[in-house]
């Protein structure tokens, strides 16, 4: 059968267009579709936020020729300081003790996506479709056709394999009627940049308070970037008020580890939910990163997970395509969500506990959890292994 293309990926986000690179040189004609046009994708507020990127992820973003030419943007994590505001419990991960060069980077998600485009635009093996809908699905036994809307003009194209990449809201998720389990957290997580008056030696602090965690990632010597998660009324009242008001409550609130801080961005806000597909298949059809699955923003999981989707897939992928085999086949799709499977159950595990366990103050709870703590911080073997969950290198 005569196909338009082999694969066809649906989003040109980080998740969609890290698969095109990952795939360039697999010998499939591959189409990339995206709704938005690169300037407004360029100019989301979404774009300020900043990504923790895990040590294992560097290691993807490397094999696939990205970080070479985007890592000067990075900032290393050497150490990462957890804390839980009122109590005396602590630990310090150190990049030095656990012999790596560095816990994880910090970027922009702007800067990398601009990069990650922009290596999708320059490829020759790769086409990109957009600003274009995809407006219908309809699989068969040997293809799957996929119908989009380009401005007035309808188009209909037939693949091997369609791959949904496009996000919590995916279009192709929803015409794939794959229903999702969601579990509303009530808390916003308020995003925004800071100035410190002291350098921030390369120090992640994870502060957990009663209505969540308090995140400052390494942006620069004196910048950081802020993850404050609060619960949703009281996140609105700081949104509402003024950036002076904002910024007495930030401070008083993560301390004086780092001096005065000062905003040097605007706030950003952003409702928090557990959100996962019921399934990642459907007949040839997958769907991969935030269209599968969205974490809770403690610990930086989210994109470091979606990666991991992304090359597992083109790790599946391209032996097949060697062999001229159908990339679309039932076989192979379930194999493949067999395969994520375990690792988005365990990561997923680890916030969604994180969240129950430090998002509120009862004294039994919070006396056990700063015991818990301190004994990690003095336990070496714990330390290594949590330093690896961090890094995204523990065991799938």
């Amino acid at each position: 059968m005569h196909y338009d293309y082999d694969l066809i990926i649906v989003g040109g986000g980080l998740a969609g267009n890290c698969l095109a690179l990952a795939l360039q040189d697999s010998g499939l004609r591959i189409a990339i579709v995206e709704a938005q046009p690169r300037a407004q994708l360029q100019a989301s507020p979404a774009g300020d936020r900043a990504l923790a990127l895990a040590a294992g992820t560097v290691n993807a973003l490397e094999a696939l020729g990205i970080w070479q030419d985007i890592s000067a943007k990075a900032t290393a994590i050497s150490h990462i300081h957890i804390s839980d505001r009122g109590h005396f419990g602590k630990t310090r991960l150190s990049a030095a003790k656990a012999q790596v060069a560095a816990l994880g980077y910090v970027i922009t998600a702007r800067d990398l996506e601009t990069h990650v485009a922009d290596l999708v635009a320059q490829s020759g093996a790769l086409t990109l479709i957009a600003p274009a809908r995809v407006v219908g699905l309809m699989a068969e036994a040997e293809a799957i056709n996929v119908s989009l809307k380009q401005g007035d003009t309808s188009i209909n194209l037939t693949a091997q394999l369609l791959v949904g990449a496009d996000g919590g809201l995916s279009s192709v998720r929803t015409l794939l009627d794959i229903p999702q389990h969601i579990s509303d957290y009530r808390q916003t997580a308020l995003v925004t940049t800071v100035k410190t008056s002291l350098p921030n030696a390369n120090t992640a602090y994870e502060r957990f308070t009663a209505s969540g965690p308090l995140a400052l990632l390494p942006l620069g010597k004196y910048h950081s970037s802020v993850v404050w998660t609060r619960n949703t009324d009281e996140a609105e009242a700081l949104m509402l008020g003024s950036e002076k008001d904002f910024l007495q409550e930030l401070q008083s609130c993560f301390g004086f580890k780092l001096g005065e801080l000062s905003l040097t961005a605007p706030r950003r806000a952003f409702p928090l939910s557990l959100i996962r597909a019921e399934t990642m298949q459907a007949e040839r059809a997958v769907i991969i990163g935030n269209a599968v699955h969205q974490l809770h923003p403690v610990a930086g999981q989210g994109f470091n997970l979606g990666l991991r989707d992304v090359m597992q897939l083109a790790d599946d992928l391209r032996p097949v395509a060697q062999r001229r085999e159908d990339i679309g086949s039932r076989q192979l799709l379930s194999a493949y969500s067999q395969a994520r499977e375990k690792d988005h159950a365990r990561v997923i595990g680890f916030t969604d506990s994180l969240i129950k366990l430090f998002s509120n103050d009862w004294l039994a709870l919070a006396a056990a959890r700063n015991v818990g703590l301190t004994l990690l911080d003095h336990i070496p073997a714990a330390k290594a292994l949590l330093a690896k969950q961090a890094m995204g290198l523990a065991e799938s």
